[in-house]
């Protein structure tokens, strides 16, 4: 027997051997229902024999018979299943019910600039049976192995792909004169199918449809572990004479770590993928490692009352099944990670304009200079297996800003009315001016419950934002979906190989997002540069904090070092720190990220380094990368820079492999005291302190307070300005009230108020509780270390107002939150 995870200490493995097999496409048909909070259906899985398999001789095919090659083992499986006649006797004691479901999606086309709308497509699920249990199976027999939790699997069966009307033009020859030839047939069938060439992908999803939908021909044996599900076929022994069509009978569980099921803010039922740290593993079997590149379709269906989004290039139109049932369908031909599919149900609303707005224009020096870029670029070859892609076509391209749609509770959409609907155009549009083509065709904004652990969350063809982002102005929403939109390019479109190098995604997008956020707002340069070097501050400050009190191993970069990238020979391997709750909450590959990446442009020069990006992402798009990737093309393309003292293994040294502050960094922090924005901050603290210490002499007798002109603060000056307060040991009442009416903080954004909330804790400004009280329960994203600072003080109040909002809201926020603030309390 193995030895189980500890989820709360351990590395997170990542069990599918995908060097045997690899998944091509997913075809999901799934029902949610709300009253048992459960997801389910099937999902049928179209392979290829994987690379270690491709390289063939019999020796190449004889080494995938099983995974006694793994580097680890994390094997505590449940007996292996074997067919018996039908699923009613396994119903009858489980309480699944047996089920068929025929639906009608959507049948999509595509307008000149790759977006895509919808009109009908046939999709169903066919009658399941079920399987038994059996002790032992042939040692000998090939081990088809999926990434699994959490979730129940009914039955596994062999697909008849051979039985679809049509099919035949797959196939060179229709005699067939043994079983092992119609096997062959149908491995060829599917060979043929994911093989297609990217201008037939309507074709394409139209036989994946209808492949789902064929006869199963056999079911197949297999087990589940606490992270895998394992499928073999008896007498069968190589990849490639396994099934490359399989469907899978599943159930969520109301548990399962990859989807929550919670209240909007309206008190509406919905359920969401919210970024578990075990990605999608919970919600179905799929291969997690990021080499697993594949495209999906889904139809979903549930109660009329209930919207779906998904990640999909389609903007899904319902189709009424029968009254009180509408079924959604999605699709992406884009290939990426199954980690990067994304659901959100509930009821929401479309908030829409009212009033017709002027198309957005960019004035800035940026765009004349890329709009000829791009020009060049198109020219070019895409590096990245064949799909439709947006960067190969000229009308995508010179698209600004691309199809979008916002969506949230009833109760927030007249602010995101307010702040949302202005912003996105703007922001979208900045994007293009920076990086030029769009990946995607279309995006969905969807405000999340008060839950959601993040300020943010993007996937294909979907940001989720936290409801934190819409008080106060509109900077941090305007921030945080700049960095969002970012994603789309590094993060998605362009992905880490190994996923310990968050930076890639995380560095790039906070880096990007100060310069998309200063083009929307088109601000002139030396303003934007200030303001930059303002938010550079800010982020110093939290990164040397944050190093001061973490433990160094989960402060480094690339944990796997020289070994970053590598795998088992069967494709397996472990992402360090994956489960450990803490570095969820970190912002080390954030903030070092980003230095690294607003170093190199310093010393490269803006212009010049946007544009090496701009070739960067026309190299890259539809890859996956190591930070070797980034570098060596940067310092190929820029070869002067090799004077600066830069080199691959210098830059990886200093920024990558280490933990703690870069020396680089340390040498660079000192100028961010010298900017103007920060100077006007430093004289408001001098005020303060100043008016402090007067107050604190004052006697009762003498309360008149002296007349300060204090200055009006931008956002990131305020919140400048209260760590710097933070900082003193005691600040009076009097001053605390002044401080509230001067910036009226109870108004400001969730970043301002987040540090107004420490101030109350830390000076026990107890008529200000119940403001402590709302930040915690409704900017949950933001709250989790207010809890400490409640708890530390040892004060009978605060540890109560602690305890308070904890059993409010424990049973609805994300678990690793929960998990950091139990062990805070208790």
């Amino acid at each position: 027997m193995e030895t189980k995870l500890d989820p709360a200490k351990d590395d997170l493995p990542l069990m599918a051997n995908t060097r045997h097999m690899l998944v091509k496409h997913y075809v999901l048909d799934l029902d949610v229902d709300f009253k048992s909070q459960v997801i389910e259906g099937t999902i049928v899985l179209f392979f290829e024999p994987g690379s270690r398999c491709k390289k063939g001789g019999s020796a190449g095919e004889g080494a995938c018979l099983s995974q006694s090659d793994e580097t680890f083992k994390i094997r505590a499986s449940e007996p292996c299943h074997s067919p018996v006649t039908n699923l009613s006797a396994r119903s009858s004691k489980t309480g699944y019910n047996d089920f068929s479901v025929c639906a009608k999606g959507e049948k999509d086309t595509s307008d000149k600039n790759g977006n895509h709308s919808n009109g009908e497509q046939a999709s169903g699920i066919s009658s399941s049976k079920n399987c038994c249990d059996i002790e032992t199976h042939g040692s000998e027999d090939f081990l088809l192995v999926l990434d699994c939790c959490d979730l129940s699997v009914l039955k596994v069966e062999e697909v008849d792909v051979a039985a679809v009307p049509g099919i035949e033009k797959f196939t060179r020859s229709a005699k067939l004169t043994d079983a092992e030839e119609l096997r062959n047939l149908r491995n060829q069938i599917v060979h043929e199918l994911v093989t297609l060439p990217a201008d037939h992908w309507r074709e394409q999803l139209y036989y994946y449809t209808y492949c789902s939908q064929a006869p199963g021909c056999g079911e197949l044996l297999f087990s589940t572990g606490a992270w895998s599900l394992e499928i073999r076929k008896a007498e069968v022994q190589a990849p490639r004479d396994f099934p490359h069509a399989i469907r899978i009978w599943y159930k969520t569980k109301p548990e399962g770590r990859s989807v929550t099921w919670t209240t909007d803010q309206s008190g509406r039922p919905c359920v969401y993928t919210m970024g578990s740290p075990i990605n999608n593993r919970a919600l179905f079997p799929c291969q997690e490692p990021p080499v697993a590149m594949s495209t999906w379709q889904t139809t979903v269906r549930t109660a009329s009352s209930f919207v779906v989004l998904m990640s999909g290039e389609n903007s899904a139109e319902p189709a009424q099944l029968q009254e009180g049932l509408l079924s959604w369908y999605y699709y992406v031909t884009m290939p990426m990670p199954a980690s990067t599919f994304t659901i959100a149900v509930g009821c929401w609303t479309e908030v829409k304009q009212e009033s017709h707005t002027a198309d957005v224009q960019i004035n800035n020096e940026f765009s004349s200079l890329f709009s000829r870029a791009d020009l060049r670029l198109i020219e070019g070859s895409c590096g990245h297996v064949a799909y439709p892609c947006r960067f190969q076509n000229p009308d995508a391209s010179s698209q600004l800003v691309i199809p979008h749609r916002v969506f949230a509770p009833w109760c927030l959409k007249d602010r995101c009315a307010e702040i949302l609907l202005e912003l996105i155009p703007q922001c979208l549009s900045a994007a293009h001016a920076i990086l030029g083509t769009h990946p995607f065709s279309r995006i969905d904004v969807l405000i999340v419950p008060s839950n959601f652990s993040s300020l943010g969350m993007a996937s294909p063809h979907i940001i989720f934002l936290s409801q934190s982002v819409l008080t106060g102005g509109s900077h941090l929403c305007g921030t945080r979906l700049c960095h969002e939109i970012a994603h789309a390019w590094f993060g998605l479109a362009i992905g880490a190989r190994d996923w310990t190098e968050e930076w890639i995604s995380e560095g790039f997008a906070t880096y990007l997002e100060d310069v998309f956020w200063a083009v929307a707002q088109q601000l002139p340069h030396d303003e934007a540069r200030e303001q930059q070097e303002l938010k550079a501050l800010l982020r110093w400050r939290r990164l040397r904090d944050e190093v001061q009190n973490s433990k160094e191993e989960l402060q480094v970069l690339r944990p796997n070092k020289e070994n970053t990238g590598e795998v088992s020979e069967s494709g397996t391997c472990i992402i360090k720190h994956g489960l450990n709750a803490e570095k969820i909450f970190m912002q080390v590959h954030y903030l070092k990220g980003y230095f690294l990446l607003q170093s190199l442009a310093k010393k490269i020069g803006e212009a010049t380094y946007f544009e090496f990006l701009r070739k960067f992402v026309q190299k890259f798009h539809g890859q996956l990368i190591l930070s070797q990737d980034f570098l060596y093309m940067l310092l190929e393309d820029i070869p002067e820079q090799k004077g600066y003292g830069l080199s691959v293994e210098n830059i990886i040294g200093a920024w990558l492999d280490t933990s703690g502050i870069p020396k680089p960094l340390l040498e660079e922090c000192q100028s961010w005291d010298q900017c103007r924005l920060v100077q006007q901050v430093n004289d408001e603290v001098t005020k303060w302190i100043q008016a402090n210490q007067r107050a604190r002499k004052r006697t009762k007798r003498k309360r008149r307070q002296d007349e300060v002109a204090f200055r009006k603060l931008l956002p990131d000056q305020l919140v400048l300005l209260l760590e710097s307060l933070l900082e003193e040991k005691m600040l009076c009442l009097r001053i605390l009230q002044c401080l509230e009416k001067t910036y009226h903080l109870d108004e400001q954004d969730a970043e301002v108020r987040h540090r107004w909330c420490e101030l109350v804790v830390k000076h026990k400004y107890t008529t200000r509780y119940a403001e402590v009280e709302k930040f915690l329960k409704e900017d949950q994203a933001m709250g989790v270390y207010l809890y400490g600072e409640l708890m530390v003080n040892e004060d009978a109040k605060q540890q109560e107002l602690a305890y308070k909002c904890f059993a409010a809201t424990q049973k609805q926020m994300d678990v690793s939150s929960a998990k950091v603030v139990a062990e805070m309390l208790f």
